[in-house]
């Protein structure tokens, strides 16, 4: 069994940051991408960045570049995303995962369909 426990969700003011954590344990996967997910009340889940295994490529979507960034650190097997400049619209459930699919076109980690394992989610709430 794989768990993903996700970590470093709360409450925060418009414009602050947070650093959001994913633990990775259990069953020894081969992981080629690590990705964060989030899901706002009545809305579907949405991508939001990616890391592939090698560390050596992260895609964002285009409301988070420039704000939040993913990395990873193998030794921990933990990832990161840090959020900065967050704004009331990136209030939601955040979810990290993991995909056990190699793609050569990065672009194909946007999908959740491509990701097999799945944290609880931590909940994010930026107020105005």
């Amino acid at each position: 069994q794989v768990q993903l426990v996700e970590s470093g969700g709360g409450l925060v003011q418009s414009g602050g940051s947070l650093r959001l954590s994913c633990a990775v344990s259990g069953r020894t996967i081969i992981s080629y991408a690590m990705g964060w997910f989030r899901q706002a009340p009545g809305k579907e889940r949405e991508f939001v960045g990616a890391i592939t295994w090698s560390g050596t490529s992260t895609i964002y979507e285009d409301f988070v570049k420039g704000r939040f960034a993913v990395s990873g650190d193998n030794a921990k097997n933990t990832f990161y995303l840090d959020m900065n400049s967050l704004k009331p619209e990136d209030t939601g459930v955040y979810y990290c995962s993991a995909s056990t699919n190699l793609f050569s076109n990065s672009y194909a980690y946007r999908s959740p369909n491509v990701y097999a394992y799945w944290g609880q989610g931590t909940q994010v709430t930026v107020s105005s």
